[in-house]
């Protein structure tokens, strides 16, 4: 699968209602410093059930 940002492979891919996505590591990082600042991570969080040791 091709990373939905650029035209690298897909490190990481998730698929949600039938739906499938791919990003590259490099993107999946810039994703997630995007989100770590706001309260996106925390609902995220909250929706897969992490929890830190």
């Amino acid at each position: 699968m091709q990373c939905h940002y650029c035209d690298r492979s897909a490190d990481l891919t998730v698929e949600k209602g039938g739906l499938k996505v791919g990003v590259c590591e490099e993107h999946f990082q810039e994703r997630l410093d995007d989100i770590s600042d706001s309260e996106t991570l925390e609902q995220l969080r909250d929706q897969l059930e992490i929890d830190r040791s």
